[in-house]
């Protein structure tokens, strides 16, 4: 595990739950809640703050945390604590990995379009000490390392009025999936050990597996965000090699020509590296995924927020600009969500996660994948 930490581009900085910092670690339901509570209820408070909205002006509730699905859920623990309406459509996603902070955007959406003049709000994190592994196996040792502490709320809503103030609108999501394919569905998958401890085994075939289910995904993704001379590109390149009897190359769509910035999984610099390659992208345009790696490690599917978050404390994202978030998790799944800035995005202020530390970054050692 400490060789597995050195090399993985995480600092010192990174958080982890007082249960994990006991010795030996608390590994107790009574530990979980608390630690959901440590990081749900300031979410929810700072987001009503800053929206100067009651919870029960709330219409739609989606909570998102892999490893820990206590009863009752995580989604009624907050319509709990919060007295939220009765009516409210609240939503408990679990087992879905890094991905489910897309996921839970895509099912919002969704939900927004039958419903009228509504909020709702998607909060994704994980809870790490439901998922400490304490036994010796290898392979199931990986997620101790690499996953840390952080949560993100989102505000979304189709009132009209909402345009004035929002940050961002969503232009499009999709979500692909390879849990058909049996080789690819066992590249992660949580189980016991030989002494009956539960962990997540990892397998070596999981970067091949990302890869190739990044490959159908961006596909199908490109096809609806692309400008069309990105494509006919791609076709031309297609019919050219058919005709040189296979001595051309394929011309690869740069996905910049439609995006300005990438927030990509922060599941570790090794595929960092691999979906830069496929995407064609850069050490700026995933600057800001290792630098999230660096300060805060692998908090699962919050993560992109907090790489959006970056950004905006670098005031980079301008009017008219769109952002590409992708999440990949367990399944293995694939979800991807397309935002364009409506308004200027002030920098770090004080309730930015980078406001103390945003002038220290990015740090050259690490402004490029491996």
């Amino acid at each position: 595990m400490a060789k597995i930490v050195a090399s993985s581009g995480i600092s010192e900085e990174t958080y982890l739950p007082p249960a994990l910092l006991s010795f030996p670690p608390k590994t107790h339901q009574r530990e979980y809640v608390k630690e959901a509570e440590m990081i749900l209820f300031p979410l929810m408070d700072d987001l009503l703050s800053k929206a100067e909205l009651s919870p029960r002006d709330i219409d739609i509730l989606v909570v998102n945390c892999s490893a820990f699905c206590p009863c009752p859920s995580l989604s009624s623990i907050i319509v709990n604590k919060y007295s939220m309406r009765s009516d409210v459509k609240s939503f408990n996603l679990s087992g879905m990995g890094c991905s489910a902070g897309a996921i839970g955007i895509d099912l919002a959406q969704n939900l927004l379009k039958t419903s009228k003049t509504s909020y709702a709000v998607v909060i994704s994190t994980e809870i790490l000490s439901s998922g400490w592994y304490s036994g010796r196996e290898k392979s199931k040792l990986l997620l101790n390392c690499l996953f840390r502490m952080g949560g993100a709320a989102v505000l979304l809503t189709n009132r009209k009025e909402a345009s004035k103030s929002s940050k961002y609108r969503l232009i499009t999501t999709l979500r692909t999936q390879t849990a058909f394919d049996d080789k690819a569905y066992l590249t992660a998958i949580r189980e016991e050990d030989d002494d009956g401890k539960l962990g997540v085994t990892v397998s070596k075939g999981l970067v091949q597996a990302a890869r190739e289910i990044l490959s159908s995904h961006m596909a199908i993704h490109g096809s609806r965000i692309l400008p069309m001379s990105e494509k006919l590109k791609h076709v031309l390149s297609i019919v050219g090699k058919k005709i040189k009897a296979k001595t051309g190359e394929i011309y690869m769509p740069s996905f910049k020509a439609a995006i300005q910035y990438f927030c990509l999984p922060t599941s570790g610099r090794a595929l960092i590296s691999e979906i830069a390659k496929g995407l064609k992208l850069d050490g700026g345009d995933v600057e800001a995924s290792l630098m999230t790696l660096h300060r805060f490690g692998n908090q699962s599917s919050c993560s992109m927020w907090y790489e959006l978050a970056y950004m905006e404390a670098k005031q980079r994202v301008k009017k008219g600009d769109k952002v590409s978030m992708l999440g990949m998790g367990t399944g293995p799944k694939c979800c991807s969500c397309v935002w364009e800035c409506i308004r200027p995005v002030a920098g770090a202020s004080n309730n930015n996660p980078w406001s103390d530390c945003i002038h220290l970054y990015p740090i050259g050692a690490l402004s490029s994948p491996p």
